[in-house]
């Protein structure tokens, strides 16, 4: 794969100032799976934590186990019926205390990238174009997603 995450310079994000994170290649619990975990947070980000055994902080990437292949066209109409996904996971995980005097609860974001097969090798700048569409987006609502997830005012 060449998925690889290098120091991850953070989204803007309310009480934070320069948010980063400096990574680690970890094992990644998924044969097919790349993990980074995150061994120190850069920048101002009071009570944040980075990984250890007990409050995870990791990044995985992983492609699907076995590559599905386009079905063939109807010999009549010409029609693919059905057309597989190919499915793409990126899963950040990380520990966080629910309450005081509590144990550390996992917390997860995941993205699942559902790719129609044969579109890799017909239409590769349509899913480049996925690709920096969500990452624009993710970055563009960075603050206002966290505060969301903490206030639950969109």
């Amino acid at each position: 794969m060449t998925v690889s995450v290098t120091n991850v310079t953070g989204g803007a994000q309310t009480g934070f100032t320069t948010p980063g994170y400096t990574v680690t290649a970890d094992t990644a619990p998924d044969i097919n799976g790349k993990q980074w975990a995150v061994t120190a947070c850069t920048g101002t980000q009071t009570g944040v934590t980075a990984h250890s055994g007990s409050d995870v902080f990791t990044i995985m990437f992983s492609r699907p186990r076995v590559f599905k292949a386009l079905g063939k066209p109807n010999p009549t109409t010409g029609v693919v019926s059905s057309v597989p996904l190919n499915v793409y996971k990126l899963i950040v995980r990380k520990g966080m205390l629910p309450l005081a005097n509590q144990a550390y609860a996992t917390a997860m974001a995941r993205t699942e990238f559902m790719i129609p097969a044969g579109a890799d090798t017909y239409s590769p700048a349509e899913i480049r174009a996925l690709a920096s569409c969500y990452v624009g987006t993710l970055n563009q609502i960075s603050s206002g997603l966290g505060d969301t997830l903490v206030s639950g005012i969109m």
